[in-house]
C-alpha cells in the first residue's frame, strides 16, 4: 500500500567493519529521544529506546528520515537493526532510499529478519540528499517491526563530523591534530611522564586529563607511542609506574590541578579539570579501580585487568571501558567485573590479543572513548559503541549495559 516506484538494489553486505574506522558518520539515530529527525505515518511508537512500527487495516505504517546532506562524502553506506514479528504470508518490510527527491529505490524487503545489516550505497547518491524509509505493510498490531541504531558513514566529506570541545578528525586510528612534546621527569616526585600536546590553549581549548596506570613490572615507556597517540588528540597524559592502590593517581591529579595554577608553568589555565579519566593495563587497572570513587573523575578505563576479589566494580561511579582479550589470563576476572558493574560499561574481548598486547590493540578504542567522554563527542555513542553495527564491534565479542 505504499505509493511511489520501487526498485531493488544489488547485494546486501554483511556486517559494517574496517574500514569504518575511517568512515565519517554522518548521521546517526538509536531513538533514546523518541524518532528524532524521522517523520512516520500509521502507527509507529518509540518502545525501549526503538522505533516500532505496528501492522493495520487501512494505514500502513512508515518512518522516513529527514533529508541527510551527503555533499563532498563518497563510499557511502547505511546500517541498521532491524526485528520483523509476526508477519504472515504475503505480508512484509521494507527499507528503502531516496536520492535527490527521486522515487525510493528498496534495500531489502522481506517477511522475516533479525539483527543488524549493512548496505553500501551507489555512487549515485553522492553528492545529494539521501531519505531512508522503513514501511511495514501487515494487517494486524500484533505484526510489527521494529528499528534501532540507523547510522550513515561516508568518507571525506564537505562538512566536519558532529563536534565536541576538540579539534574533529574523521579516524581515531591516525595520529590527531597535535605535535607532542614529552617530560620524562615530571609529577609529584618528578619520576612520571608528562605526555602532552605541544601547543597547548591553542584556539583556546583547555585540555582533557588522562592518568595512565602501566601493567606490574612495566613503566611508561613501555606505552610511549600510545600516550603520544593520545596526546596527538588533544590529551594531556600524565603516567608513572603503577601500583595496586591508586593513590599516586589521585596525587598526580592534584599535581596537575597545582601546575594548573602555577603561573608561569607549561599547564598554566590550560587544562580542563571537569574531564579528567583515570585508567590503566593490568596492574594499572586495578589501582583505577581502587580509587574509582573519586569524585571528579569522567570515566575509567580497565584493560586487562579485572579486579582480584571482584570487589573493584562496587567503587565505580561513572561510565567504564572494560577490554580483555581471548588470550589473556586475566579476561576470566574482567567478565566478573562486567557482571556485577551496576554503572554504564562497555566490555570489548578483543579477538587475538593476549595480556601483553592488549592496550596495543585497544588503543584506538580508548581514543574514541575518551573522545566521547572528556571530548564530548556524542555521536560516538552510536556510531562507534552503543549500536549492533558499532565501528568496534567487529574486533570482538562486545557487551554493554546500563545505558
Amino acid at each position: 500500500m505504499i505509493s511511489g516506484t520501487v526498485t531493488t538494489l544489488g547485494v546486501l553486505v554483511a556486517l559494517l567493519a574496517p574500514p569504518a574506522f575511517a568512515a565519517t558518520p554522518i548521521f546517526s539515530e538509536d531513538f533514546s529521544g523518541g524518532l528524532g529527525s524521522f517523520g512516520s505515518t500509521g502507527s509507529v511508537t518509540v518502545t525501549g529506546g526503538a522505533a516500532r512500527l505496528a501492522g493495520a487495516l487501512f494505514t500502513d505504517p512508515t518512518l522516513t528520515s529527514a533529508p541527510i546532506d551527503l555533499a563532498g562524502y563518497r563510499g557511502l553506506s547505511v546500517s541498521y537493526t532491524r526485528t520483523a514479528s509476526g508477519l504472515d504470508s504475503g505480508e512484509s518490510f521494507t527499507v528503502a532510499y531516496s536520492a535527490g527527491g527521486g522515487a525510493f529505490t528498496a534495500l531489502e524487503s522481506s517477511r522475516t529478519a533479525a539483527g543488524a545489516v549493512a548496505f553500501d550505497l551507489p555512487s549515485s547518491v553522492e553528492g545529494r540528499d539521501l531519505r531512508l524509509r522503513f514501511s511495514l505493510d501487515a494487517s494486524s498490531a500484533l505484526e510489527t517491526l521494529t528499528v534501532d541504531d540507523v547510522i550513515v558513514r561516508g568518507d571525506g566529506g564537505g562538512t566536519e563530523p558532529p563536534g565536541g570541545s576538540l579539534p574533529p578528525v574523521s579516524d581515531v586510528t591516525r595520529p590527531g591534530p597535535f605535535a607532542v612534546t614529552v617530560d620524562q621527569s615530571s609529577g609529584p616526585g618528578g619520576d612520571g611522564w608528562l605526555v602532552r600536546p605541544a601547543n597547548l590553549g591553542q584556539d583556546g581549548l583547555d585540555h582533557p586529563i588522562l592518568v595512565w596506570g602501566p601493567g606490574a613490572g612495566s613503566d611508561p615507556a613501555a606505552y610511549e607511542d600510545m600516550l603520544r597517540q593520545w596526546a596527538s588528540h588533544g590529551f594531556v597524559v600524565y603516567s608513572e609506574v603503577s601500583s595496586s592502590s591508586g593513590d599516586y593517581m589521585v596525587a598526580a591529579l592534584n599535581w596537575l590541578e597545582g601546575e594548573n595554577r602555577r603561573a608561569g608553568g607549561p599547564l598554566y589555565q590550560r587544562l580542563d579539570l571537569a574531564e579528567v579519566a583515570f585508567g590503566g593495563h593490568s596492574r594499572g587497572s586495578i589501582g583505577t579501580f581502587d580509587v574509582a570513587a573519586e569524585p571528579r573523575l569522567a570515566t575509567t578505563i580497565h584493560v586487562a585487568g579485572g579486579s582480584f576479589d571482584g570487589n573493584g566494580p562496587a567503587n565505580l561511579r561513572k561510565p567504564a571501558l572494560y577490554i580483555g582479550g581471548d588470550d589473556d589470563f586475566a579476561t576470566s576476572n574482567v567478565r566478573r567485573d562486567y557482571t556485577a558493574t551496576r554503572v554504564p560499561v562497555w566490555m570489548n574481548v578483543l579477538r587475538g590479543t593476549d595480556h601483553i598486547m592488549a592496550t596495543r590493540n585497544a588503543q584506538h578504542i580508548i581514543t574514541a572513548w575518551l573522545r566521547w567522554h572528556l571530548g564530548d563527542e556524542e555521536f560516538r555513542r552510536t556510531t562507534d559503541f552503543l549500536s549492533a553495527g558499532c565501528t568496534f564491534c567487529g574486533l570482538g565479542e562486545v557487551q554493554h549495559k546500563n545505558w
